[in-house]
């Protein structure tokens, strides 16, 4: 499949920037037109997806990368220069998020037609789809990091979207906080490579001719043609981005924001889990690729397979629908980490493509079984959970569309042949098996564990399944109350043409003319470089796999669908261990949480306590102090005053009596001084 419409480079810069631009004007258009906010953002997204397939019909494995840029930023000697950068990467990433943005705003009509807050829902969808596409087209990594930025304060709006619930409003904030955390490794990152370089621009450090290439590690430094510097920070380089992909992606350790950020919309969910923002963690490592050494991806190896497998566990055994596919896309991130940490980004990029798809299918097939589910809550008033899988079952006869789309992209989760995902898993799963080969020892563990991951993936996916399409319908013996199943069906075109469109992508001819040839995928084949590999392994790793996941979806469907057995569970460690999602969420309430409001409940103490009650005594002893200066002052220095001036009344006064004009007065008073005199100067 290669570049097949003829456009000028000026015609495919101006495609690229409209395809961008687009979403941040109908942002802008849907506060002020409010009315018309649902087609508003609907118009601009599909320009953006218009423009997206041209450019992508016009680069597409045309071996051309095109780059503009115009002078930014220019403060003594920081130089950056704002343009994009456009090869086989960012038009299918252009392609895939202005396409699955446009389902979910059409599908987004009616699943928010009864929302107070619409217009303001569509704008915000707006703003996250404008952050993500400029991400994927910015041609320096500053550029990147701004927008990465914008896709958080994006996501964070719309998880918070109905901020009146407590639950939202923290989910919110989590998500936040646990990308902010990630996201100064990544500014750390660029301060590394911009010391090293001297640019940022990822043409010049990652392109054809690149300054990495140019770069060498000699007698323990890191040497570019700018600068050297001791030959650990390239690894701590390496590291620092994978911590902001490691938020942006929810991987372990700071994976637990993603099932938190259930409580937006499911329409957002859908967008935030296919090909916006924890897609935007896989696209930076692979976008930096070539910085990474040995250690590093040893690294993303191992948090991408330690995620994979915990997060498969976990969904084994919840009971809320959106949780499920939420530690699914959790597992299924984790596989395309320890896709890019084997060495094999090229099946990375696939498995995220081919996610994408089933994902944001599975979400919004969910989204219309909570969305009847809602319907008859509110229709009966009667107080239960329309996400709990336990008050489901028997749907698939409600709601037939539904369920055999829903089934399609459970079929390609688990990747099992003819669907999208058995080529892209099965490209992943090889990779690991020869990278492990190649190791040898304990690394023989990796292809082990992500096979159990595989498994798990399969069942939990199933069980949700046969939960809620299979059995009987449950919620009446819940609420004790007779429901009109007719009240229960699917949705009209708004949300059904949507999904079905959707499940086209998730089969497998779609990618490739045989869907058991991985090797004539025309997505996987321009990103893989052709390397030997082992024949053996090749042919016996899909079949062990999937003849296991077979067996795990009969047993799925006996124990859930047919009730023959029911494995005591409930009470094991096991059970409880995955149902309290490895207890992460209560270790980090403990050291952290409680930690620091500890620490914060502490410091207002001594706040209050110490510094307060300091000024306080403080305030007090210049208050008592001034009232007795205030006592001295009137009592001592006053009264000293005023009996001085007393005395000179009184001296006066007498002096005024002796001058009366009398002469014999005038005699005797002469008399006696002269006598005193007279005496005092005997005596002394």
């Amino acid at each position: 499949m290669e570049a097949m419409l003829p456009i000028s480079e000026s015609q495919m810069i101006y495609a690229t920037v409209i395809a961008c631009i687009a979403p941040l004007l109908s942002f802008a258009l849907a506060f002020v037109i409010k009315k018309l906010a649902p087609a508003i953002s609907i118009l601009g997204i599909t320009v953006s997806f218009i423009c997206s397939a041209i450019v992508f019909f016009a680069v597409w494995n045309s071996g051309s990368v095109y780059h503009f840029s115009i002078p930014w930023v220019d403060f003594s000697g920081f130089k950056i220069n704002a343009g994009i950068l456009v090869n086989n990467l960012t038009v299918v990433m252009l392609l895939l998020v202005s396409f699955i943005a446009l389902l979910v705003n059409i599908y987004s009509v009616e699943y928010m037609q009864h929302d107070a807050d619409r217009p303001k829902y569509f704008a915000y969808l707006s703003l996250f789809c404008f952050a993500m596409l400029a991400l994927v087209v910015a041609d320096n990594l500053f550029l990147v990091y701004a927008f990465w930025e914008l896709v958080g304060f994006a996501s964070y709006l719309l998880i918070g979207f109905w901020f009146t619930r407590e639950s939202a409003a923290k989910a919110s904030k989590k998500a936040f906080i646990m990308n902010r955390i990630g996201d100064v490794g990544f500014l750390v990152g660029l301060l590394i490579i911009y010391s090293q370089f001297k640019t940022l621009d990822i043409d010049a450090i990652f392109g054809a001719g690149n300054l990495i290439s140019s770069s060498f590690i000699h007698q323990g430094n890191w040497v570019t043609p700018f600068a050297a510097m001791p030959d650990y920070w390239l690894t701590i380089a390496g590291l620092c981005f994978f911590a902001g992909a490691i938020a942006k992606s929810a991987q372990f350790p700071l994976h637990t924001w993603l099932p938190d950020a259930m409580e937006g919309p499911t329409a957002v969910s859908s967008l935030i889990h296919a090909a916006t923002m924890v897609a935007a963690g896989v696209f930076l490592l692979v976008r930096i690729e070539p910085l990474f050494n040995e250690t590093v991806l040893t690294v993303i190896a191992s948090i991408g397979l330690f995620t994979a497998f915990m997060a498969a566990t976990v969904g084994l055994t919840q009971n809320d629908i959106k949780r499920v596919l939420a530690f699914s896309t959790v597992s299924q991130l984790g596989f395309m980490m320890l896709a890019i940490g084997v060495g094999n980004s090229a099946s990375a990029i696939f498995h995220l493509v081919t996610h994408a798809f089933f994902k944001c299918l599975l979400f919004l097939g969910a989204g219309i079984v909570i969305h009847e589910m809602q319907h008859l809550k509110d229709k009966y008033k009667v107080d239960f959970d329309p996400q709990d899988m336990l008050n489901m079952g028997g749907l698939r006869k409600r709601l037939p569309v539904t369920f055999i789309v829903f089934l399609i992209a459970a079929l390609a989760l688990s990747g099992l042949p003819l669907t999208s995902g058995y080529l892209s898993k099965d490209a992943i799963l090889l990779s690991v098996f020869d990278w492990s080969n190649l190791k040898g020892g304990v690394f023989w563990a990796f292809p082990v564990l992500i096979s159990i991951a595989s498994w798990c993936t399969t069942f939990y996916i199933f069980r949700l399944i046969f939960k809620v399409f299979f059995g009987e319908f449950r919620l009446p013996k819940f609420i004790n109350a007779t429901i009109d199943l007719n009240k229960i069906h699917d949705p009209s075109n708004w949300m059904k043409i949507p999904v079905i469109v959707l499940a086209v992508f998730c089969i497998g001819f779609v990618f490739s003319v045989s869907p058991l040839s991985l090797e004539q995928s025309w997505l996987y084949s321009v990103f893989s470089e052709q390397h030997e590999a082992n024949a053996m392994l090749h042919l016996l790793v899909p079949v062990y796999i999937n003849a296991l996941s077979l067996l795990l979806i009969f047993a799925a469907y006996k124990i859930y669908a047919q009730n023959s057995f029911k494995p005591n569970m409930e009470n094991s460690w096991f059970y409880r261990f995955s149902y309290n999602q490895w207890y992460f969420n209560e270790f980090y309430q403990a050291v952290f949480v409680n930690t620091t409001v500890w620490k914060a409940k502490f410091w207002y103490w001594f706040d209050m306590t110490v510094i307060d009650g300091f000024v306080n005594l403080s305030g007090k002893f210049a208050i008592y102090s001034s009232y007795a200066f205030g006592w001295f002052d009137r009592n001592i220095v006053d009264g000293l005053v005023n009996f001085s001036a007393l005395v000179v009344e009184r001296i006066g006064i007498w002096f005024r009596a002796v001058h009366n004009g009398k002469f014999q007065h005038y005699v005797v008073w002469m008399l006696i001084i002269f006598l005193s005199f007279f005496i005092f100067q005997m005596i002394f």
